[in-house]
């Protein structure tokens, strides 16, 4: 595998970063994660704005164009000639010292890591996903903005903890208003009496393939509304969905130990995933 590393193309086990760099010290960076799909990266460019538009609110400048930037994800998949993958773009604060201050780091770290990448959640797409609830809570957008996707991601980690003790597979966030917030990974949404429901993005990612997915239901006639949720919402629902780069569109089925419906990946969840495959089957920037 050969890796994108401050403009050189190098191997795996020569892609290196200095222990003085601030995203190793102080998780001081932003990154993407992005998909490729026969060939075509999917919604490059809206991936390209919103990690720009992250850089720009922690105050990164990020040492190339837009374009550069998206010629580099491209030329990556083609060294390491993959049509279908992950795609992780990451831009640190770069080498200073063991101080916090960003001034001491004057060029920011670039790197580019692309992967072949199946199905996130195997077989429980057909299945269906457990989730908890958990203790911790969201980054509040007044602290750490959920909206910059950075490499400080020990809130989302924290998560995921409480979700492997108690035999999750993923875990719900609320926000320090109670709230539903996110996963720890993953933008979420009920479906009700027809109607998809999911939070606003104040407090969570404001997620690309979440964008995908309202679209598609627009063009299907499905109804969807903004607004927030609590666990009455949670534990009511007829459907419970998850989305994300990585993810794609899955079914959440039990939550709190509460069957979600009937138990099974229900009729909205599978006309978006399956409009969800359509789409990414035809859309997106050629290699």
């Amino acid at each position: 595998m050969l890796i994108y590393l401050n403009g050189e193309f190098v191997p795996e086990s020569e892609a290196k970063v200095s222990v003085f760099d601030h995203g190793l010290l102080y998780g001081d960076g932003v990154f993407e994660g992005i998909r490729a799909y026969n060939g075509r990266v999917f919604r490059l460019e809206e991936h390209i704005d919103r990690m720009y538009d992250s850089a720009k609110t922690i105050d990164l400048k990020i040492p190339l164009t837009k374009k550069e930037f998206a010629d580099v994800i491209c030329e990556t998949l083609r060294k390491n000639n993959l049509k279908d993958a992950y795609i992780r773009p990451l831009v640190t604060r770069g080498v200073g010292d063991l101080g916090l201050d960003p001034n001491k780091c004057p060029v920011a770290t670039v790197i580019v890591i692309a992967t072949g990448w199946g199905a996130m959640y195997g077989d429980l797409y057909e299945k269906g996903l457990k989730a908890i609830t958990c203790s911790i809570r969201r980054n509040p957008a007044e602290a750490l903005p959920p909206n910059v996707k950075s490499l400080n991601y020990l809130n989302n980690i924290m998560a995921k903890i409480e979700a492997n003790y108690k035999g999750g597979d993923e875990a719900i966030f609320f926000d320090t208003n109670g709230y539903v917030a996110e996963g720890s990974g993953d933008n979420i949404y009920i479906v009700k009496n027809g109607t998809i429901v999911t939070p606003p993005t104040l407090n969570n990612l404001r997620g690309i393939t979440r964008m995908v997915l309202l679209e598609l239901a627009e063009e299907m006639g499905i109804a969807v509304e903004e607004r927030n949720l609590g666990y009455y919402d949670l534990y009511t629902a007829d459907e419970f969905l998850v989305s994300g780069s990585a993810a794609e569109v899955a079914p959440v089925v039990l939550i709190d130990g509460r069957t979600v419906g009937t138990g099974k990946p229900g009729p909205v969840f599978k006309q978006l995933a399956e409009a969800f495959k359509r789409r990414t089957e035809t859309e997106g920037t050629p290699l």
